[in-house]
């Protein structure tokens, strides 16, 4: 049992989804802080220019992201072959068909990012993921995700001069995670801490802990680089931070 855990841990965090389009198929990936894993491979049935065969094909890969999304991770990284439409037009699809995912008010919102390159085996991605851009790329598309939750976070500091929802203590935090029932209607739960935090922290373990329960019960978990803007903000509460909105924001 400590075997598979280790093993986990060393995968590190989730960090991202990247999405690979070739021209009959798309690989979905999720990107840990150290490792990164093949998710699914959905194929296209029929030819591109097809309209419907086209939407069917990436009506899959939303509802593949949407399971990923669901688990907590908000940004994705599509990427095709040179001289392709693919990406783009995949984007086109999400904004006229699932616009939900990209607005700015809602809690649920999810960053797309496009990149030229192949993602369509461990070869080609252990090539993508070394490269300049797709770092930059990646830092930039977390960032944005990170800085959204934390203008959330803002929003709950101003709102409620008591703060009753937001805790800064990893001992208050086990204790409501611990307390919460699966299927709460207590609005949307965030737990976030630091990457310098989670790596530094001499209770790896316990910290580890709490974000599997915290997954479990459908708390949205972010790791955020100490090096971003919401890093910084979010070390000035000691490294983590767990606040909740209500039903209705």
């Amino acid at each position: 049992m400590n075997l598979k855990r280790s093993r986990r841990y060393r995968r590190g965090y989730p960090v991202a989804i990247l999405v690979g389009f070739e021209d009959d198929y798309a690989v979905l990936w999720n990107v840990f802080s150290r490792v990164v894993k093949q998710s699914s491979n959905l194929k296209l049935e029929g030819k591109r220019t097809d309209e419907k065969v086209l939407y069917n094909f990436h009506q899959s890969v939303v509802e593949a992201l949407k399971h990923l999304i669901k688990e907590g991770i908000k940004s994705i990284i599509v990427t095709a072959p040179q001289k392709t439409t693919y990406t783009s037009d995949f984007i086109k699809h999400v904004q006229k068909h699932h616009r939900y995912l990209l607005n700015n008010k809602s809690p649920n919102r999810t960053n797309f990012a496009e990149l030229e390159g192949s993602a369509n085996n461990f070869i080609a991605i252990a090539e993508l993921i070394k490269s300049k851009k797709f770092t930059d790329l990646l830092f930039k598309t977390t960032s944005e995700e990170a800085d959204h939750i934390v203008g959330i976070l803002e929003k709950c500091l101003y709102a409620n001069k008591k703060h009753d929802s937001i805790m800064y203590t990893l001992k208050e935090i086990e204790n409501t995670v611990i307390a919460k029932k699966k299927n709460d209607e207590m609005g949307t739960e965030y737990l976030l801490l630091t990457d310098k935090y989670l790596s530094e922290n001499m209770s790896k373990n316990r910290i580890h802990r709490l974000m599997q329960m915290a997954n479990n019960k459908n708390i949205k978990t972010r790791i955020i680089d100490i090096e971003s803007s919401a890093g910084s903000r979010i070390s000035q509460f000691g490294g983590i931070v767990f606040f909740s909105t209500s039903s209705s924001n």
